[in-house]
């Protein structure tokens, strides 16, 4: 707590900017209480092993920010704001290790495309979060400092491969935070964490100084505990970047500011596709499917038409036989890697799985993309079934005149440590390439390891470019249901 009574728990952008206008706090201020948080829960308490590495200059840096906003004012709309940054997007003052031994002492040249964008912003990068190795799957699990442990229940993964950022966002370790998505990797830590994700349309975000797992599919987002301030950091890294030739799709397709998508009526008249394949119906999806009940009531409640619908969309399919993440793994992962020449000691897959120095848990996955390729005809049979995938869900959307999909991110909880996730639903937006949000759905019933419950999160998925209002439709549900609750592990501090 600062020194006039304000507490960073929970605190918004605007609460955070506003405390700072009336000399309530300070970017200082908040930084000593965000660092005192994961000195105290990260690798004590809980141990949620959510953080690599703190920024050893951020007090610095944050006395900077406040002499600049006493002598002019703010310098962007994230001036003061301190970023939790998922370790796989690069940092020119700090190491960037993507969660690897083998990048333990790498040291980029030059900020990402979207650091540079945040620093723009005003924003102050105050840790380094971690992640699934490489960003390969689910669980947030890495050789440079093992498994992040989801707050709300101890025994429990965070969902990945941005479990770091969903892990701290939840446990106040930052005001915002940033993640990375192949497949479900912004909207699985999101759901597991009690957070908001954005998954933004691909060429929305620059990739450039982001360590690549599949250029077809990877993107960058938001990981925050409100929309609000989700749309606020997606303002800040969104647009055209030359060094992502991707992102030229962009200019044109965006608003002025997706501010301008915060509506409390969001919901009203939109014709919202509930798409039944994409739940359960076992005994292990009850807390799931009455979550989602509840947040279909909602939104029902918040004027929105319901449509069922019935399209037999497989995601175990779509990850399986559609996705080209393996397919690409090797050739955009070397790509990189030899891009670092002499500041990285392997530039092969193979050479990092005979270092010893990646996590046993992705060595068979790296195996498999050792052997992959983009000169392949699977992989050309997969983007063609990608190409289809993307014409079906249109004209489905079509067909039934909808604004919007919803469907839970994940048919079931966030699996236990030491398990590997299963029946997440995020794939269908990934493959697309079009935007989806995962937002705060409830909680499960308590158990003795989660005396709150554990999150449950919906994913809304809409048309390429449709940001605004996949946004508009989030935060009118946000503002009716209010599911968003702090983590009982990681209370205020005295």
């Amino acid at each position: 707590m600062s020194e006039k009574g304000f507490r960073v728990e929970e605190a918004t952008v605007r609460q955070i900017h506003e405390a700072m206008k009336r000399g309530e706090t300070s970017c200082r201020a908040i930084t000593e209480e965000y660092i005192r948080r994961i000195e105290a829960y990260d690798r004590k308490g809980p141990s949620l092993h959510a953080v690599i590495l703190v920024n050893p200059r951020a007090l610095e840096e944050a006395d900077e920010l406040d002499r600049i906003f006493r002598e002019k004012g703010p310098s962007g709309p994230l001036h003061g704001i301190p970023v939790l940054l998922k370790d796989n997007v690069e940092t020119g003052d700090m190491v960037t290790t993507s969660g690897s031994l083998s990048l333990e002492h790498y040291l980029p040249d030059d900020d990402a495309f979207i650091t540079k964008k945040l620093r723009e912003a005003g924003a102050l990068i105050i840790a380094k979060a971690n992640m699934h190795e490489f960003a390969v799957w689910g669980e947030s699990v890495s050789s440079i400092l093992g498994q992040v442990i989801n707050p709300y229940d101890l025994t429990r993964t965070p969902g990945g491969s941005s479990g770091g950022t969903g892990a701290g966002m939840a446990a106040n370790f930052a005001a915002v935070g940033i993640g990375t998505d192949t497949i479900n990797s912004i909207r699985s830590p999101s759901s597991a964490c009690g957070c908001v994700g954005i998954r933004p349309t691909i060429g929305l975000v620059s990739r450039d100084g982001i360590s690549p797992y599949s250029l077809d599919q990877d993107t960058a987002g938001p990981i925050c505990r409100t929309v609000e301030d989700a749309v606020i950091v997606l303002d800040a890294i969104a647009g055209y970047d030359p060094a992502d030739p991707e992102t030229a799709w962009s200019v044109g397709n965006t608003p002025g500011s997706y501010m301008d998508c915060l509506c409390p009526d969001g919901l009203k008249g939109k014709r919202i596709g509930v798409l039944r394949s994409l739940f359960g119906d076992k005994p292990e999806h009850e807390d799931v499917n009455a979550a989602m009940k509840r947040s279909l009531d909602a939104m029902k409640e918040g004027g929105a038409e319901l449509v069922e619908v019935s399209e037999p969309i497989d995601t175990n399919y779509l990850a399986s036989k559609v996705s080209v993440h393996l397919h690409t793994l090797k050739d955009d992962l070397e790509g990189y890697l030899k891009s670092l020449g002499g500041k990285c000691a392997y530039h092969t897959v193979d050479a990092l799985i005979a270092s010893g120095k990646i996590h046993p848990g992705i060595v068979e996955n790296m195996k498999t993309a050792a052997g992959l390729s983009k000169d392949s005809d699977e992989y050309r049979s997969r983007t063609l079934k990608r190409l289809a995938l993307k014409t079906q869900v249109m004209k489905l959307m079509a067909d039934l005149k909808l604004d919007a999909l919803v469907y839970p991110h994940q048919k079931r909880l966030a699996v236990p440590v030491g398990e590997s996730q299963v029946e997440r639903n995020g794939v269908l937006g990934s493959a697309t390439g079009f935007p989806s949000i995962a937002l705060p759905a409830g909680f499960s019933r308590s158990t003795e390891s989660a005396p709150g419950g554990v999150p449950i999160g919906l994913e809304i998925l809409g048309r390429p470019w449709s940001e605004g209002l996949l946004i508009s439709m989030a935060y009118a549900f946000e503002q009716l249901t209010r599911f968003r609750k702090p983590p009982f592990s990681t209370p205020p501090l005295s």
